[in-house]
C-alpha cells in the first residue's frame, strides 16, 4: 500500500442548497465569524497539510459566487472546483474522478462541518494509512430509542455511533466502490465502501465537529469558534 506523504487528497462536498436553513443562500456560503462557512473548512484542511490536494465539489450555479468570495476574502489556498451532480453520491463520484492517480488516500468531507479540527483530520488519515479506511465517530450522550412495529424500544447507546466526516479511504478502493449504481441505502461514503466487503474502521471523532443544518447550528458554531479562537 502506497503511503507517500504527498498522496493525500480532500474532496469537500458542497453541493447543497440549504433548504433547512430557510435562507436563499446555501449554508456553505453563510457567514460564520464574518467569513463564509466553506472558507473555514477549506483553510483547516490546508493547515493540516500544505501539500494536500483539495477538490471542492460545487453546484455549477455557484461557481461565480465562490470565485467572488475567494477574491473578496483573499483566499490563496490552492484548490480545484468540480461540478456537483444530482445527488451527493454523484457529487462525490465527480470529485473522485478528478483525482487522476489511484495512489494514496482521500478524505471526503462535508463543507458544512467547518469546525473539524486538525487533530481529527490527522487521526483519520493516520488510521486509514494503517487500515485502509477511517471514519470519525462519537457516542450519543442522550438515550436512544428505535421505532418498531406497535411502538418503540430503547437501544444500548454504548453500541451506537454518530458518524462524522472526513471519512478517509484508499483512493483506489473508494473509486472502485463508486463505480456501482446509486442505492437509497447509501447514507454516506462508508456505506458505499463497505459493499466491497471492506471492514469499516471507526476512530475517535470530535463533539465540536458539528454539521451545520439549521439556523441554530450557525449560532452554536459562532460560540464554539469564538471560544476556540481565544485558546
Amino acid at each position: 500500500m502506497n503511503k507517500r506523504e504527498d498522496d493525500k487528497y480532500a474532496v469537500i462536498v458542497a453541493g447543497g442548497i440549504g433548504k433547512r436553513m430557510k435562507s436563499g443562500l446555501p449554508k456553505q456560503f453563510m457567514k460564520l465569524e464574518d467569513q463564509p462557512v466553506m472558507l473555514h473548512t477549506l483553510r483547516v484542511f490546508h493547515e493540516f497539510d500544505k501539500k494536500l490536494k483539495i477538490i471542492i465539489v460545487l453546484h455549477s450555479d455557484y461557481f461565480d459566487m465562490w470565485n467572488s468570495i475567494c477574491e473578496e476574502y483573499l483566499c490563496t489556498v490552492p484548490h480545484e472546483v468540480i461540478k456537483g451532480g444530482e445527488t451527493r453520491f454523484d457529487s462525490v463520484n465527480n470529485g473522485l474522478e478528478a483525482i487522476k492517480s489511484d495512489n494514496g488516500f482521500v478524505g471526503i468531507h462535508d463543507a458544512v462541518r467547518p469546525l473539524v479540527s486538525i487533530d481529527t483530520i490527522s487521526r483519520c488519515f493516520d488510521s486509514a494509512m494503517k487500515y485502509g479506511n477511517a471514519l470519525p465517530a462519537i457516542s450519543p450522550s442522550e438515550s436512544v430509542r428505535i421505532i418498531v412495529a406497535g411502538g418503540n424500544k430503547p437501544l444500548d447507546r454504548k453500541k451506537i455511533y454518530l458518524i462524522q466526516t472526513p471519512q478517509v479511504f484508499s483512493v483506489a478502493r473508494i473509486k472502485e466502490a463508486y463505480k456501482q449504481k446509486y442505492k437509497p441505502d447509501f447514507t454516506d461514503d462508508a456505506t458505499v465502501f463497505e459493499t466491497l466487503g471492506e471492514k469499516i474502521n471507526i476512530v475517535k471523532g470530535d463533539l465540536l465537529n458539528i454539521k451545520l443544518t439549521t439556523p441554530a447550528d450557525i449560532e452554536y458554531a459562532e460560540v464554539l469558534l469564538k471560544q476556540r479562537n481565544k485558546l
